[in-house]
């Protein structure tokens, strides 16, 4: 039997690997998997194919008696907040989060607002190449999908929750949102404007084919945001992903911090408010060993853990709990909040912790080591890449290694991970050094080998 789905839900490009039919199939297998006569809530981002995908997957729920809440536009956080909040069964959000414009995707939540443990998904999976369907008689398909609206309000306020709002606003905030022209625009402006803050918006106009940016928001796709920082003399600026469930800091200086070093900071503020939380924190492999320097004197544990924010927040939900759970790539989970990615709870947060220090975002930023980090990717097969990671095993042997999830070598001056992606075709490499010179020679390193296999 194959997959369907990858690191976070099911991926494809649009047209051709996710077609109405193959939605409307996997909208039957998901609603053999949730039950007849359970409340489904869907949503989607705002890319290219959404409303036929939406249709075609919503038919197949239908079909198998689910019953149906159609929500439209909202950013996954928002959906995963009111699944978890209002007693839904599940969820669905289409949408493929980061990937490039032609992508779209499909994610399952679960009851409590999480994204479906891996088990349930293989179980979906099973159903779908089964063909799974059942007959229904003509009675039981005489509901249409039910309209939500409001979501988007309800979420925004469980946010202002979490945070002093009083506090904030006598700061008089000044920040650059760059929404990626996706659903955060419908959500991040607003919780600002409650919060006193002055938006400077770029990229905020919904627009399915992404004219301003790719959805992955990164130090290159970033520089108009950053440059408009600095010109604006804002005080903090963020760029969110397709579907608004991660959040890149740019500090006052203009610099694009991963969310592995705003996430450090996040957690040890977090600390210090909910002093009731397990002294803990999940982040992936990926994440830079700063994270381990900045908490472990703040006596907070790092848990390492396989790259995924599925993977990452079921086993702190199973694990009895932590302060936060993060990655590098921008994704912020706040316990107190709820256990998935939340881009706007994440910008919320570092606002308050902003005011609560009374601090610029560049001096918060400033207690940080600085390494020099090169993030980049090898187009390659699966095989190609399982290949390239036992070849750099025994490239690095006798030096420090994770094997959780690829491979994460750890040098006296430098660190790098190699992982294939669950998303796309490619070898993600990552890593970072106490020099430029010296990582980009650890990667180069690394290129060889991979190279090596692809050429076979």
């Amino acid at each position: 039997m194959g997959r369907l789905f990858g690191t976070d839900g099911v991926r494809g490009i649009v047209g051709l690997d996710l077609t109405p039919e193959f939605a409307l199939k996997l909208g039957r297998a998901i609603g053999g998997f949730f039950g007849r006569g359970s409340r489904v809530l869907v949503g989607r981002d705002v890319r290219a194919g959404g409303d036929v995908i939406a249709g075609a997957l919503i038919a197949g729920l239908l079909s198998e008696g689910v019953k149906v809440y159609y929500a439209g536009l909202a950013p996954t956080p928002a959906i995963q907040y009111v699944v978890k909040t209002e007693f839904y069964d599940g969820g669905v959000m289409i949408t493929a989060s980061h990937n490039p414009p032609e992508y779209n995707g499909i994610k399952v939540i679960a009851g409590d607002g999480i994204e479906i443990p891996r088990e349930d998904e293989v179980k979906i999976e099973e159903l779908y190449f089964k063909g799974y369907g059942s007959s229904l008689e003509w009675r039981s398909l005489a509901e249409p999908p039910e309209g939500v609206s409001g979501v988007i309000d309800r979420y925004v306020e469980a946010i202002l929750d979490q945070v002093d709002v009083d506090s904030i606003a006598r700061r008089g905030f000044k920040v650059v949102v760059d929404c990626a022209n996706s659903v955060s625009a419908l959500a991040t402006p607003l919780l600002l404007r409650r919060l006193n803050v002055r938006v400077l918006s770029i990229n905020c106009h919904l627009d399915p084919l992404f004219p301003g940016r790719e959805p992955e928001p990164r130090p290159d796709t970033l520089v108009d945001a950053a440059a408009l920082v600095v010109s604006s003399k804002a005080d903090l600026g963020v760029g969110h992903d397709g579907d608004g469930d991660r959040a890149i800091m740019i500090d006052d200086m203009g610099r694009v911090q991963w969310g592995d070093r705003s996430g450090a900071l996040l957690a040890a503020y977090a600390s210090t408010k909910w002093r009731d939380l397990p002294r803990r924190v999940y982040t992936g492999v990926s994440s830079s060993v700063i994270v381990e320097e900045y908490l472990k004197p703040h006596g907070i544990e790092v848990v390492w853990t396989p790259v995924g924010s599925v993977t990452i927040a079921r086993r702190m939900k199973n694990e009895g709990g932590a302060i936060a759970g993060f990655e590098e790539n921008g994704g912020y989970m706040h316990v107190p909040h709820q256990y998935v990615r939340d881009g706007a709870m994440k910008l919320a947060l570092f606002l308050d912790m902003m005011a609560s220090y009374n601090a610029k975002s560049s001096s918060l930023f400033s207690k940080l080591p600085e390494y020099y980090t090169v993030k980049t990717k090898v187009r390659a097969s699966r095989e190609e890449a399982l290949c390239a990671i036992e070849l750099l095993k025994e490239h690095f042997s006798g030096y420090r290694m994770i094997t959780i999830d690829g491979v994460k070598v750890f040098g006296e001056d430098f660190w790098v991970l190699v992982r294939p992606s669950g998303t796309e075709p490619v070898v993600r490499i990552m890593g970072e050094a106490t020099t430029r010179e010296r990582i980009e020679e650890v990667v180069g390193e690394v290129k060889n080998v991979i190279l090596r296999c692809i050429k076979g």
